[in-house]
C-alpha cells in the first residue's frame, strides 16, 4: 500500500510509535487515516499550504524535515492513543511527552514568519 501523505510517511509514524505501539494502531491502513488530517491541521495551523509548497518547490531541507518531524510525531501521538496497551504507564507518558516536544519544535520553525515569507517569495 503507497503512502497517502505528501510530507508524512508511515515508516516515519511507526519508527516514532515505537516497538511497543499496537499493531493495529500503526498499521498503514490506520496511519493513512490520520496523516491527511495531521498534514492539513498543520497547514491550516501555520496558515501556509505545505503540501502543496512541498509538491511545487524545492523546499530547504530544514522545512523538509520540520514538515515530516511535525506530521510524523503528531500521528504517532495518535497511534501511542489509540492502542496503549503496549506501553506502561511511564512508558506512554514519556513516548508521548518526547513526540509533544518534536511536535512543538517543528511547529516553531513552520510557524516562523520569516521562513515563510521567503518561501512564499520563492514560490
Amino acid at each position: 500500500m503507497t503512502d497517502f501523505g505528501i510530507y508524512t510517511k508511515n515508516a516515519d509514524i511507526q519508527a516514532l510509535a515505537g516497538v511497543n505501539a499496537g499493531t493495529t494502531a500503526k498499521a498503514i491502513t490506520a496511519t493513512d487515516v490520520y496523516v491527511l488530517n495531521v498534514e492539513g491541521a498543520i497547514n491550516a495551523e501555520t496558515w501556509f499550504d505545505w503540501s502543496t509548497a512541498w509538491t511545487a518547490t524545492t523546499l530547504d531541507a530544514t522545512f523538509k524535515l520540520a514538515l515530516t518531524m511535525a506530521g510524523a510525531s503528531k500521528c504517532a501521538m495518535i497511534v501511542v492513543n489509540a492502542d496503549p496497551t503496549g506501553y506502561s504507564a511511564r512508558e506512554r507518558e514519556t513516548t508521548l511527552d518526547f513526540l509533544n516536544s518534536l511536535y512543538d519544535s517543528a511547529m516553531k520553525v513552520l510557524k516562523d514568519t520569516d521562513s515563510v515569507a521567503l518561501i512564499k517569495k520563492e514560490s
